[in-house]
């Protein structure tokens, strides 16, 4: 079996695969190709993959001559019409590819006769922690952000006592405590904020207080477990009472990341124009769900906008920020899930009888296969 590493398309900084990826799958017996160029803005030039046991072949070659693509963007229509004669039953893409935000996508693909994984529909589950890519990118998200902010703040973060007077810490408040707020918290009490946080699900007020930071309560809010740890639709009279609350929290707040999502959906809005009024002039917020529409109602993605003093940046793509590590733990995960899939002499071996890699398989056999994205 060959496996081919693409180069991402720009500003996508990361890559499938390092080279210290490449020496464990040779070690399974499985070749290597990749584009030249590929591991370039990650940090990891054509030199260390060839030593690594790959070949580096253009992106042409690599498309052809592979049996299973990496590319965490999906590739261009054009590369993908190029694929159809090899394409029936053989050829298979892996990358995360949004594919409930992407349907027509997905089904477009699925008439060209491809297999699709997409990891960011991997089922959250216990086993599925090693695999997990949303979870390793989310993590360094959180800490890109509170750096970002504090970049942006025209003030300290932590508490100053000097001859010239004394100088108040920052307050940051954090929306949502999924692993890249988490670590938003973790990394905003290291710079010596002091934090809140607000999430819909009472299971994580212990994590949150453990990390030092006071977690903001609103009563009723709905089940969440069975969401497999995302967040869910809650009731409008629910959404009310947390308004309120977070409005209140909102005009204390210097810094405000906020986090929230739910799958296959536009992010919930968290934030109005109104509360943003209410900010101090120089707050920050960091919007990290604005590749699905954002938690503000002025939030724009890959932009920053400046509303009354207020700076709103839209970011979801914090971790290519940080290529190297980012490519490493996202290569792990993916090494971790190929395992699933790759006997001892290196054959390839679609087990839909494993949970995940059913659940994480979009494409086969000429259709959407996956039961959350074929409604």
């Amino acid at each position: 079996m060959i496996i081919g590493v693409l180069k991402e398309p720009s500003p996508e900084t990361r890559v499938s695969l390092l080279p210290e990826h490449v020496v464990i799958l040779k070690k399974w017996n499985v070749d290597v190709c990749v584009e030249s160029g590929a591991g370039v803005t990650a940090f990891a030039n054509d030199e260390k993959y060839t030593e690594a046991g790959a070949t580096i072949k253009s992106r042409n070659e690599v498309l052809q001559s592979s049996d299973f693509l990496l590319s965490i963007n999906t590739p261009q229509q054009s590369e993908i019409d190029n694929l159809i004669p090899m394409a029936i039953g053989t050829k298979i893409i892996l990358g995360v590819y949004q594919p409930l935000f992407n349907a027509a996508s997905m089904k477009d693909l699925a008439e060209k006769g491809l297999t699709v994984f997409s990891m960011d529909m991997l089922p959250r589950t216990t086993r599925a922690q090693s695999m997990d890519i949303l979870s390793s990118q989310a993590n360094i998200a959180g800490y890109k952000a509170v750096l970002l902010a504090a970049n942006l703040f025209p003030k300290y973060f932590p508490m100053f006592m000097t001859a010239a007077g004394s100088i108040p810490p920052a307050k940051m408040l954090i929306l949502g405590a999924g692993v890249a707020g988490l670590q938003a918290i973790a990394t905003g009490k290291r710079l010596g904020a002091v934090v809140e946080v607000f999430d819909t699900r009472p299971a994580v007020k212990e994590e949150v207080m453990s990390l030092g930071a006071k977690f903001i309560e609103v009563e009723g809010a709905a089940d969440a477990s069975i969401a497999g740890g995302y967040a869910v639709e809650q009731t409008e009279d629910f959404m009310q009472r947390q308004k309120a609350k977070i409005a209140e929290s909102v005009a204390k707040a210097d810094i405000v990341i906020t986090t929230a999502q739910i799958p296959g959906k536009k992010a919930p809005i968290l934030i109005t124009t109104a509360m943003m009024e209410a900010m101090k002039n120089g707050s920050v917020i960091i919007d990290l769900a604005s590749a699905t529409g954002g938690n503000t109602e002025l939030t724009k993605n890959d932009e920053t906008i400046v509303h009354q003093g207020v700076s709103i940046v839209g970011n979801s793509a914090l971790a290519s920020t940080m290529p190297s590590d980012a490519s490493k733990l996202y290569g792990k995960n993916i090494l971790n899930f190929l395992q699933l899939m790759i006997d001892k002499e290196g054959k390839f071996n679609l087990n839909f009888e494993d949970d995940l890699v059913k659940g994480t398989c979009v494409v086969h056999g000429g259709k959407i296969t996956n039961e959350r994205v074929a409604p």
